[in-house]
Formats: C-alpha cells, structure tokens, sequence
C-alpha cells in the first residue's frame, strides 16, 4: 500500500504582544487580566471569518438549511471563512461527533486500553448492521457504535465525564439530561467550536497524552491520496447532522465543521459529506 507522510504545523499558536502597545493600568490587577483571558478568549482573539455567500448555492443544490465554516491554514490560504455565520455560533447536540473527545476521555479514564482491546457485543440486534458484532476504538468509530460509548459513558460517570468537558472546554459542558447526553441530553456544540476543538486536536494541545491524543487522529482517517489524508466524523441527533474535521496537506490543514437540518431524517443524511466535498474542492482542499 501506500505509505503517506506525516505532516507538521510549525505554527505553535503563540500569542505576542508589544508592552509599549499596552496602556499602563494601575487598578487592574494582575488577577483580573488573567480571569478575562481564561474565561473570555473568544472575545480578545476570534478571527472573523470571511462570509461566503456564495456558498449558499451548495446548500441550494441539495435543499438543505444549515452552515459550515472552513479554517484554510495552508501557506498562502485563504483563512476562516464561513456560510450562515449566525447558524454557526448556534449550539446543537453534538451527536456522533462527540466520539472524537468521548474516546479521548474513555482512553484516559483508563475504561479502553488501545486501539486493539474489544468490547464484546451485548447480543441485541440493532438496525446498523455493522453495531451487531465486538468493537474496537477504530470499529466503533468507523461505524459510529453508540452502545460502545453508552458504555464508556457509564464507565465514566456523569461527574467524570463534566470534568473532562470543562477541562477541553467543549462546547457548553453540560453532561445532563437524558442519556445519551451528546444526543438526547443537553450538551451541545456550535459549529465555530468544533473548529476550535479540532484545532486544538491536530497541533496535541489537549490536556491528554500525546500517544492517546495521535491515536484518535489515526483512527478518524476517512481517506487519503498522495499528498492529503481527510480525518472526519459524521453525527446525527435525529434532526441536526454534522461532518466534521479536516484534510491535511504539505502546506498546512484545512479545517471544517458542518451541520444542516434533516427534515428528511435518514434521506438527508448523504448531504451532509456532499456539500462539504464540493465546498473543500472549490477552494482545492480535496481534490
């Protein structure tokens, strides 16, 4: 087969700032500068991305309602550029793309070794086929296994599992309400935040182990070519589907995070990879 490179953003995200471009402020305290940082970083450094309407005649084509922002980092890109930009700071259950930081937590909370280790199939036949056998991390990623992750979750714990999300920030870090939480429940994620977590994800800046956090990367890969590999993953709540993730490239990644509503349920499904294919290979990020 063939063997594709890996490639690394040199980029390490530091901020700077001239002291001579900061105005001395003698009742401010030390404190307070750092509690705005912490708690309002959205408010002192967001990109504003580049409305794209013109992308409106994707989600046109396939009669869909929904958003999409697309973060090109590549040398030369084009930057944060977005459809529907209101739609895109609205939360929405996560869904499946909870699976993602799910399996991180799962890995740390020690309730799955590796890659390799298999949960063993509870014998009721479910409607997706491929749920109906022993999984591992990659199957039931690749299959998108919500009883797998039923199962970490109640490994976990409630407590456990809002520590992890206030601990990588997600989205609005409740783990209440009916379960499962990422579908049913009240935890939810806006569009521009999954950019961010995935960001966060590719350069390993999660508080989680680098092996665990290289894992997860490697057992998102959709596909790949001679000089890009797609990581992504695919959610549905039933009325909302995601797609999620991005494509790597010798110049950098491009990231991108979409949902639309599925009045059609299980119809609407194929929309969502298809609109986000023909977005990424209008500005060349697939091919």
């Amino acid at each position: 087969g063939v063997i594709h490179p890996r490639w690394v953003d040199n980029r390490n995200g530091i901020i700077t700032c001239s002291a001579k471009n900061m105005r001395r402020n003698t009742s401010l305290s030390i404190y307070s500068v750092f509690t705005f940082i912490v708690l309002f970083p959205k408010l002192m450094f967001a990109e504003t991305p580049i409305q794209r309407a013109d992308w409106s005649k994707y989600f046109d084509e396939a009669n869909a309602q929904g958003t999409i922002v697309v973060s090109d980092e590549r040398s030369g890109g084009k930057g944060t550029m977005a459809f529907n930009i209101g739609r895109a700071e609205k939360r929405f259950s996560p869904a499946s793309t909870f699976k993602i930081p799910h399996a991180l937590f799962a890995l740390d909370a020690g309730v799955i070794r590796d890659e390799f280790e298999t949960k063993a199939w509870d014998g009721v036949k479910r409607s997706f086929p491929g749920w109906n056998q022993d999984q591992n991390l990659r199957s039931s990623m690749r299959y998108s296994v919500v009883w797998v992750y039923e199962g970490f979750a109640r490994e976990i714990g409630e407590e456990k599992e809002r520590e992890y999300l206030e601990k990588v920030q997600y989205g609005n870090q409740d783990s209440s309400g009916k379960q499962p939480f990422w579908i049913e429940g009240n935890l939810q994620i806006s569009a521009q935040e999954q950019l961010d977590f995935l960001k966060r994800l590719y350069r390993n800046e999660l508080p989680f182990s680098l092996a665990n956090q290289r894992l997860i990367k490697d057992i998102m890969i959709v596909e790949a070519g001679p000089e890009w590999i797609l990581r992504a993953k695919t959610g549905w709540s039933g009325t909302v589907g995601w797609w999620v993730g991005w494509v790597e490239h010798p110049k950098g990644p491009v990231f991108f995070a979409l949902n639309i509503d599925t009045p059609g349920r299980v119809e609407d499904l194929p929309k969502r990879e298809a609109i986000t294919r023909k977005i990424l290979k209008s500005i060349e990020a697939l091919p």
